[in-house]
């Protein structure tokens, strides 16, 4: 039904953001919310997508038309939902994730929650050779309390944990990720997520 919305970024959380248009903040669930910046006098374009069930109706938000459709490929999948997408979505390494397809690499498409050893086989043999054009390199834009191990723990890295914990990752998961990021010094929710999201997948 929708193609794209224009307008300002109100508000961020870690699993959706605030679009408003005309007077209607608009929910919008992303892969990565922390990519994008609360700015009322600045209009983005959000590319959309729309899903409704028996009782909800949800909208889908992507930075450009590619991320869209890497999206809705991965719905087409047999056992990915929209979360597991959002999923993908946020992580850095489209490449990897297209090697992993075209190479029969299922032990890859695992490190991704939600993907167990069947989903990743189908996903495979849904998509492979069906992605081209859509592994640009470019990153593309993915609430629960969550405890770590420090007080002086820095407000962006509960933010990236937060985040990690809306994309499907287990507690367990995100509080060992935690602990890795304790050193880390990054400037921003987007700077620990990614390289969260990174630890994951090496891990």
């Amino acid at each position: 039904m929708y193609e794209y919305l224009t307008g300002t970024i109100t508000q961020v959380f870690p699993a959706y953001i605030v679009v408003e248009n005309n007077g209607i903040g608009y929910l919008i669930n992303v892969a990565n919310p922390f990519r994008f910046k609360t700015d009322e006098t600045k209009q983005e374009k959000i590319y959309l997508h729309q899903i409704v069930r028996e009782n909800e109706i949800a909208l889908y938000g992507f930075s450009d038309f590619n991320e869209k459709q890497l999206f809705l490929k991965l719905i087409s999948v047999s056992g990915i939902g929209p979360k597991s997408a959002l999923a993908i979505l946020a992580n850095e390494d489209h490449n990897g994730f297209v090697s992993a397809v075209n190479n029969d690499d299922d032990a890859y498409l695992t490190k991704f929650p939600g993907i167990g050893k069947k989903t990743a086989k189908q996903i495979i043999l849904d998509l492979k050779g069906k992605l081209g054009g859509l592994e640009s390199g470019k990153p593309l834009k993915g609430q629960q309390d969550l405890e770590i191990v420090a007080e002086q723990t820095s407000p962006y890295l509960k933010e990236a944990l937060e985040a990690l914990l809306a994309l499907g990752y287990t507690k367990t998961e995100v509080k060992k990720t935690g602990r890795k990021l304790l050193d880390f010094k990054g400037d921003s929710t987007d700077e620990y997520l990614r390289q969260a999201l990174r630890l994951m997948m090496n891990k």
